[in-house]
C-alpha cells in the first residue's frame, strides 16, 4: 500500500509539474482563460494515457489520432488529416497518374456518389455508372470512413483488386470487383460539332496540373478548323486546381476579376483575367455535379456576360482547401477560405443557377441539354 501511495504521489507530482510548465509557456504566448484550460486538459490526458495505460502506447499514433480527431470535429467533408500513405496517394493523384479505377466521386448529404466515370477505365468496364452510391469499399461501410478517405481506399497498387458495394436506384445493392490500373488523367477533349456551321465543343472533365495546356491545344485546333462559337461542357466536373481554372479563364473571360478568395480574417486574394476581349460567343453546360473550380469558371463567365449557362443548378462547393505538409511525411488538408464570383456571389452550399434551365431525363437517348445549347449558339451566331 505504501509503495502504491508513493507511485501515485510521483504521478501526481509529475502531472502538476507538467501542467505548471505548460501554463507558463502558454501564458507567455498570450493564452488565457478557457483556451489555457483546454490546452491543459489535452496535454494532461495525453500524459496520463502515455504513462498509465495498461499497455505500451505508440506516442506518434496518439498524436495522429488527436490531429485527426480535431479535424473531424469541424464537420467539413473537405478537411482531413492525411497520414503518410494517404498523403503519398494525394500527391500521386494531383501529378496526373495513379493506380485506381477511373471514377470521380462527390460527397454530399452524407453519401458518396459517383459523379463521373472516365472513358476507357476499369470503372467503366465494370459497369459503374454516374449517380451510383458507393456504400462500402472492401466490405467497410463508407459511413464509417471520412469522405475524403474513401478515394484513398479505392486507389492502390496497380493490378490489385478493390470491391465496391454499389447502391443503384430501383436495384439491390451489388458488389463490383474491379482491378486497379494506372489512370492517366486526360481532362480535355474538343471537336467541331457536325452540321452546325462553326460550333466548337470542348469538354473539361476536371482541372488538374495539365488541364490549361490541354485546353489551349484543343482551343487552337478548333480555331484552325473555323470555329465561330464555342460550347464549353463542365457537366460532371468536380473541380480541381484553381490555378488551372484561372489560366483557362484568361482565354475566355473578359479582362477583370475571375474569382476572389476570402480567408477567415478578411484577407482577400483576387485572380484576374487579362483578356482584352472575348473572341467567340460561348454557351456553358453545367449540372448538379459541376463543382468547385468548374463553378468558378462558370460563375465568371455568367457574371461578366461572356456566356449563357444551360443545364441544371451546380453542386455548390465554394470553399478552398490547402494541403499543409507536417513533420512526418504527413499533411493536413484544411478548408481555409471561401471564393466569390466577380459580382461578389458566394455559391457555397447554394450552387449556380443556369440562365436556361434544362433537365436531362434519366435514360434519355438524346442529350437534351447539349441540343438546347446548340440551339442557343445558333441564335447567337445568327444574331
Amino acid at each position: 500500500m505504501k509503495k502504491r501511495n508513493v507511485a501515485l504521489l510521483v504521478v501526481m507530482t509529475s502531472f502538476v509539474t507538467f501542467t505548471a510548465t505548460v501554463l507558463g509557456i502558454y501564458a507567455l504566448l498570450g493564452f488565457n482563460g478557457q483556451k489555457m484550460k483546454d490546452v491543459v486538459r489535452f496535454f494532461g490526458a495525453l500524459r496520463f494515457i502515455e504513462t498509465q495505460y495498461v499497455q505500451d502506447v505508440d506516442y506518434t499514433k496518439l498524436i495522429d489520432g488527436a490531429i485527426s480527431g480535431m479535424v473531424k470535429t469541424l464537420d467539413d467533408p473537405h478537411s482531413i488529416y492525411l497520414n503518410q500513405q494517404m498523403y503519398e496517394m494525394l500527391k500521386a493523384h494531383t501529378e496526373g497518374s495513379f493506380g485506381g479505377i477511373g471514377i470521380v466521386m462527390g460527397f454530399k448529404d452524407n453519401k458518396v456518389t459517383v459523379i463521373s466515370v472516365m472513358e476507357g477505365t476499369p470503372g467503366e468496364a465494370a459497369g459503374i455508372k454516374t449517380g451510383d452510391e458507393i456504400v462500402a469499399v472492401d466490405g467497410k461501410p463508407t459511413h464509417e470512413i471520412e469522405p475524403e478517405e474513401v478515394a484513398m481506399h479505392i486507389r492502390g497498387e496497380v493490378g490489385t483488386n478493390v470491391v465496391l458495394t454499389i447502391r443503384r436506384a430501383g436495384e439491390e445493392d451489388q458488389d463490383y470487383t474491379i482491378t486497379r490500373a494506372t489512370i492517366q488523367v486526360h481532362t480535355v477533349a474538343g471537336q467541331m460539332l457536325p452540321d452546325t456551321e462553326g460550333i466548337g465543343y470542348i469538354r473539361i472533365a476536371s482541372f488538374s496540373e495539365h488541364t490549361a495546356s490541354e485546353f489551349k491545344e484543343a482551343y487552337n485546333n478548333l480555331e484552325t478548323e473555323g470555329m465561330k462559337g464555342m460550347i464549353l461542357d463542365l457537366r460532371e466536373n468536380p473541380g480541381g486546381l484553381v490555378t488551372s481554372c484561372v489560366e483557362i479563364a484568361n482565354m475566355v473571360v473578359p479582362k477583370g476579376p475571375v474569382v476572389s478568395v476570402v480567408q477567415k480574417d478578411g484577407t482577400k486574394e483576387e485572380y484576374d483575367s487579362k483578356l482584352e476581349k472575348e473572341k467567340y460567343p460561348i454557351v456553358v453546360l453545367i449540372d448538379g455535379n459541376s463543382a468547385s473550380a468548374s463553378e468558378i469558371l462558370a460563375g465568371a463567365l455568367q457574371d461578366t456576360g461572356a456566356a449563357t449557362l444551360v443545364g441544371a443548378k451546380s453542386y455548390g462547393k465554394g470553399s478552398v482547401q490547402v494541403v499543409m505538409p507536417l513533420y512526418d511525411d504527413d499533411a493536413l488538408k484544411l478548408t481555409i477560405a471561401k471564393y466569390y464570383t466577380p459580382s461578389g456571389r458566394s455559391i457555397d452550399g447554394t450552387g449556380i443557377e443556369p440562365d436556361v434551365p434544362v433537365e436531362q431525363a434519366d435514360g434519355a437517348s438524346n442529350d437534351t441539354q447539349l441540343l438546347k445549347a446548340i440551339d442557343i449558339m445558333k441564335s447567337k451566331l445568327a444574331g
